[in-house]
């Protein structure tokens, strides 16, 4: 036991003094959990058995997120495939195709429809078993549980049962949610890792009631036993109400004492602790919802299209219909060869009306190629291939994690060209979790010259920028590139550096800083960043040096940049800091002992940190760190020396990116720290509701008059690529949204390094009245405060004149559940609609998802939710695309995402390039789909026509077959596979998928147009040349099978030349589909010949003889498609499309010979924004033309003066 418990010495419950509560037994009474549903669950603790069967049986711990099971695939599956309104008439038309009015067989209409149903559940099989894959990854993780008497086994997580004790070890996630028992630290203290919870990196403590201290070790369990009485399942994270029965007393259980699943153990060497809550039961499961079904908007808008068409089909059904009544009723009788009426009463001229509805039914399944059934096996088909090139794309590929992008579905392709507003997860996703100590403020000097992520992307596009801005104001003769001082970039980030330090001034490394003024302030300033923390050292023996257990990045940075400085923490004892120094003389280190008097911890609220020690001289200090903000407004009269030149650095600081603390010290006399102790020792041994209250009273008569010593500035390492992605998703006119569990400082910082916020960005900040401050204020007052603070933002929005105004709105947790209540959730997404970007803060799981369904619902356009963790899951699901991080801690965002990417910065090529392809090729398959079945199968209904609506069809039924499977299908798959505009370097143009360019009404119907128009040419044409034309050799003029073999030649050139015309990037695919297809037609007419002599006769002996026939294929072929020829002529010459003048210039090399006019019209092709790179260093160039301007005009009237 002893290996366990390394730093067992070390009471760390003694360095918080708000983070935990006094872990003492209340009386009974006050520890009664409240009456009513809700607080019904009992777990007896190490007797798992108990909870195998009922009443106590709860959910397993077997987790699942697909959407299907063996029991729910059929049913759920035929569901999903019958709410397509094709299918719907196909079933219909299946189930007419078995009575004797049909014109087809059975097996014709069947065998399609079983085919396209098949398909398509057989790929939702594929892809939910995939997710059933990496479900069964979780459930197979082994965590180490209580088998009896004493002896721990391991066992899967799927298997573990509600009451078992579990032994979880450093850097293990928990398997369920348990409560606390013991741990390695003599105190029961743990360090919990919330990532992938609520977005936050800081370390949360957790401490164990003190009546199950004693169980720390494997035998101490032999035979425990206890009763837990707690609250029902429920999705709050941060609550919990219960008790434990342990050895007839009851100890009251609060939320410091629960590890939830999917936290991770952190600093801790192992725990000891009961399952409560399993599987589905878990508080993070209970923020998930059930996977969903999404659909995207073109399947919608394709059902409206398929109603259109049905709307048509009925149409001339019932037109036939009643043209076969009148004839039947008044042409028939005369008609002796069809000796009338017939046996079923098919057409009787005594009964018009009965034979008319018959022929109705003949009539809608007849013309039923209007509706084209195969058109979701193709679409289909080609959102698989799609799927397999995003998986396959190795510009998506992350080397260093060996993780490619994955489609998990491959329904929702197109959906990714529509998006509208993005809403991202912070942590994790757009930050990678680690601090870089890079530049600091000492006594009212700016140290560090080493460049932020920020600085340097954004001196990239303003170097790339630069020259476009300066011929323009040079034409206007406003300044000269000369006069232009941009900042310069001193350093190059791809030097390696050390872990958390990232720092570059040689005036203070290397003991340099002994040369510089104000020595002695240096000097505090280093000793405030080596003793005002949390941490722990731990000795590399085999490098010699130092690593730290912090609870935060922060403070391994801090400690990161005290060593380097010369300040190494090298040691803490229960009530001691010691502090290795080098200088003056780094020869001899002089290691100084700091003894910890009282450590005032940080939290949210406080946003500071203090300790009080007393050095080895017996002087007394306070050591304090905190939000600029915090600090100034404590400072001394004389503490502010440096205040003013402290401000404009951390301004510049946070222009840059960088995350800012304030650092200040103290000197305290012995009786006035002894007074002060007295006092704050009483109210932190006090116990009731006002300790907390106490407790920050006190704290705060200490924590004021402090003294300035500096500030520092810690780069938030963003994911690599991050800025500029977001640049680029901004110029596409992208909406960003940040929802993050993290406090409001945190995000603000990420909000400037990403680019989000800039200085000069007007922030309006959202906050709620502190409710415990406030007690006497009632939730509707609350609530017309928020209410008043939107309307008030809303009017200073629509106020402002200034055209380059960019306004941010930042939101907290608590406002947010009073903004998204019905009454006045609107009001909120109109001012969020407002604002350039939208940071919301402090959001449980449930919020995130909330946000997201507003956000859709309100604005009606296409979300995209991205994230990495569990807390993350809510929003994917509910969002119209999910989107994972894959390779990070957990799975859980990615189990439950729709696409999974290594990294965020891969989004820009998802969305930009293959949700702009995807978007335009489905758009245009199901355009062109649509279009070739009109032109075919309106053919059908002329020759009806003209054969007195007899329900003959002019075609051979394997011709009709054969048009969509054979010889019309792989050049349509091939447009939706292949066919591509222009590249990511234009992202202006991904604005015509949210905009909708290429599947709106007016070009549906004009495809719809096109194809009623190319059925008219094809028919009446062929009719008007072959009518009574003498083509063979004997003189014979065509019958009918003749006719329906040309027209129908006829109709597969002119759709194939169609979609040629249609592509705009050709690849030898292409060509082959294309051209393969008519001469398969050809091709076909042989074989069928073959086996069937009247067809080899037609085309051997008939048609291709015929020197009229070829010439009446290409004149119809040429008439079928020259009304879109001059279209498309028409449009590129006069009123082009932003594609097309891209294209025009590649295909006339002017990106590679006029690199001048390329890089302009990149520069053209992006969308006006107030977010991101391109709007910081528009706005920077303004104020330079401003800043130049005010030079000229000043230096003019000087030299007009007399």
């Amino acid at each position: 036991m002893a290996k366990g418990r390394i730093r067992a010495k070390i009471r760390r419950s003694n360095l918080y003094t708000f983070c935990l509560r006094p872990n003492v037994r209340e009386d009974e009474e006050s520890s009664a959990l409240p009456d009513g549903p809700g607080y019904s669950r009992v777990v007896h603790c190490n007797q798992s058995d108990l909870h195998r069967k009922k009443p106590l049986r709860y959910k397993s711990n077997n987790i699942s997120t697909t959407k299907y099971n063996i029991l729910t695939f059929l049913p759920k599956g035929l569901f999903e495939q019958f709410r397509r309104a094709a299918n719907i008439y196909f079933l219909l038309a299946t189930c007419l195709s078995t009575t004797s009015v049909s014109p087809f067989t059975p097996v014709s209409m069947i065998a399609p429809l079983t085919i396209v149903v098949g398909l398509t559940m057989a790929k939702e099989a594929v892809e939910d078993w995939r997710r059933f894959i990496q479900d069964m990854k979780v459930n197979n993780r082994k965590v180490t549980v209580h088998k009896g008497d004493g002896v721990f086994g391991d066992r899967t997580w799927q298997k573990l049962c509600v009451g078992d004790v579990v032994k979880v070890k450093k850097d293990e996630f928990f398997p369920a949610d348990l409560l606390l028992l013991s741990s390695s630290y003599e105190d029961g203290i743990c360090y919990v890792e919330t990532m992938n919870l609520d977005g936050e990196t800081n370390l949360k403590v957790k401490r164990s009631l003190e009546v199950t201290l004693p169980l720390d070790d494997d035998a101490a369990f032999k035979g425990f036993k206890a009763m837990i009485r707690c609250e029902d399942p429920n999705s709050s994270l941060y609550t919990f109400i219960g008790n434990l029965e342990f050895e007839r007393e009851i100890f009251p259980i609060d939320p410091s004492q629960i590890l939830l699943r999917d936290s991770k153990l952190r600093n801790t060497a192992y725990v000891y602790g009961v399952v409560i809550f399993t599987g589905h039961d878990s508080k993070v499961m209970q923020n998930a919802t059930d996977s969903p079904s999404k659909r995207t908007k073109i399947e919608k808008k394709m059902d409206h299209i398929i109603y259109l068409l049905f709307s048509v089909l009925v149409l001339i059904s019932l037109v036939s219909s009643v043209g076969f009544s009148v004839r039947t009723k008044y042409e028939m009788p005369s008609w002796w060869y069809l000796q009338a009426p017939d046996e079923e009463h098919l057409y009787d001229p005594n009964k018009p009306e009965l034979s008319g509805l018959f022929h109705l039914v003949t009539a809608l399944i007849l013309y039923g190629y209007l509706i084209p059934i195969s058109l979701y096996v193709s679409i289909e088909f080609v959102k698989f291939l799609q799927a397999i090139f995003i998986d396959q794309d190795i510009h998506m590929y992350d080397e260093e994690s060996g993780t490619p992008a994955q489609a998990r579905t491959s329904n929702l392709n197109e959906e990714l060209g529509q998006v509208d507003t993005i809403l991202s997860d912070k942590t994790g996703t757009l930050t990678c979790n680690q601090m870089d100590f890079l530049k600091c403020s000492i006594a009212g000097i700016a140290y560090g010259t080493r460049s932020s992520e920020v600085e340097l992307a954004a001196a990239r596009q303003m170097a790339k920028d630069l020259d476009d801005h300066e011929e323009e104001a040079s034409a206007d003769g406003v300044y000269r590139k000369s006069e232009i001082e941009l900042e310069t970039v001193i350093t190059s980030r791809d030097k390696p550096g050390i872990k958390g330090f990232g720092f570059e001034d040689s005036r203070l490394m290397g003991g340099n800083w002994l040369h510089e003024p104000n020595r002695e302030t240096m000097l505090l300033f280093f000793r405030v960043l080596a003793v005002c923390h949390t941490a722990i050292p731990e000795l590399n023996e085999q490098t010699g040096a130092y690593t730290y257990e912090a609870e935060s990045p922060d403070e391994n940075a801090f400690l990161a940049a005290a060593r380097e400085f010369g300040f190494e923490f090298c040691k803490r004892t229960q009530s001691t800091v010691v502090v290795r120094e080098r200088y003056p003389n780094p020869s001899q280190p002089v290691e100084r002992e700091y003894k910890i008097l009282n450590l005032l911890d940080f939290t949210s609220k406080r946003k500071r940190m203090s300790v009080i020690v007393r050095d080895e001289d017996g002087q007394i200090l306070l050591f304090c760190k905190g939000a600029d903000s915090i600090i100034f407004e404590r400072l001394a009269k004389n503490g502010k020396t440096y205040l003013e030149a402290t401000t404009k650095h951390l301004n510049d600081y946070g222009d840059n990116g960088l995350r800012t603390l304030a650092l200040a010290y103290k000197p305290l006399e012995e009786s006035e720290y002894s007074v002060w102790n007295n006092e704050f020792q009483k109210a932190k041994t006090a116990i009731g509701a006002d300790r907390e209250a106490n407790l920050e009273r006190v704290a705060d008569l200490m924590e004021k008059d402090l003294i300035l010593v500096g500030a520092t500035a810690v780069e938030d390492k963003l994911q690599k690529g991050v800025p500029e992605c977001i640049d680029k998703l901004a110029q596409a006119g992208l909406k960003l949204w940040v929802l993050t569990g993290d406090k409001m400082e945190t995000a603000i910082n990420i909000g400037f390094s990403c680019s989000l916020l800039r200085q000069g960005m007007k922030q309006i900040c959202i906050a709620a009245m502190n409710v415990e401050e406030s007690t006497n204020e009632s939730t509707e007052a609350i609530k017309e405060n928020i209410l008043l603070q939107i309307t008030n933002a809303s009017q200073m929005i629509k106020l402002e004149k200034d055209p380059h105004a960019a306004f941010a709105l930042i939101i907290d947790g608590k406002s947010l559940a009073y903004a998204l209540e019905d009454d006045m959730k609107h009001q909120f997404l109109n001012l969020a609609v407002l604002c350039a970007s939208v940071i919301c803060c402090r959001v449980s799981p449930k919020q995130k998802a909330l946000v997201v369904r507003l956000v859709k619902e309100g604005t009606g356009k296409t979300t995209l939710a991205i994230g990495d963790g569990a807390n993350d899951v809510g929003m994917i699901q509910e969002a119209d695309i999910g989107v994972g991080i894959s390779g990070a801690e957990g799975m859980q965002a990615v189990m439950a995402s729709d696409f999974a990417v290594a990294q965020f910065r891969f989004l820009e090529r998802l969305l930009l390039v293959h949700g702009h392809w995807c978007y335009k090729r489905i758009a245009q398959m199901i355009c062109y789909f649509f279009y070739k079945n009109i032109a075919f199968g309106l053919t059908l209904f002329y020759f009806e026509i003209v054969a007195g609506f007899s329900g003959q069809t002019i075609y051979d039924d394997l011709y009709s077959l054969s048009f969509n499977v054979i010889l019309t299908s792989l050049p349509v798959i091939s447009l939706g596979v292949f066919e591509q505009d222009v590249s990511s370097d234009f992202p202006a143009l991904y604005q015509q998928g949210p905009r909708n360019l290429f599947f709106d009404w007016p070009r549906i119907l004009g495809w719809i147009g096109n194809g009623l128009y190319t059925s008219l040419i094809v028919f009446f044409l062929n009719i008007l040349i072959f009518h009574d034309q003498a083509f063979r050799v004997g003189g014979q003029t065509a019958d009918m099978s003749a006719m329906g073999t040309i027209m129908f030649t006829t109709v597969i050139w002119a759709v194939n030349c169609q979609i040629a015309l249609t592509m705009s990037h050709f690849t030898w695919i292409q060509h082959v589909l294309v051209w393969g297809s008519i001469a398969m037609w050809y091709i076909f007419l042989l074989i069928y010949g073959f086996f069937s002599g009247n067809a080899h006769n037609l085309l051997v002996e008939a048609l291709a003889p015929a020197p009229i026939f070829w010439a009446a294929t290409l004149l119809v072929t040429v008439a079928c498609n020259l009304p879109y020829f001059a279209h498309i002529a028409f449009q590129r010459a006069f009123n082009p499309m932003d594609h097309h003048v891209i294209q025009e210039m590649k295909y006339y090399n002017k990106h590679v010979e006029d690199q001048h006019m390329w890089v302009r019209e990149q520069s053209k092709a992006r969308q006006k924004t107030k977010i991101g790179f391109t709007a910081r260093v528009e706005a920077k160039i303004r104020q330079l033309k401003i800043k130049l301007q005010k030079k000229h005009s000043g230096a003019s009237s000087t030299y007009q003066s007399p």
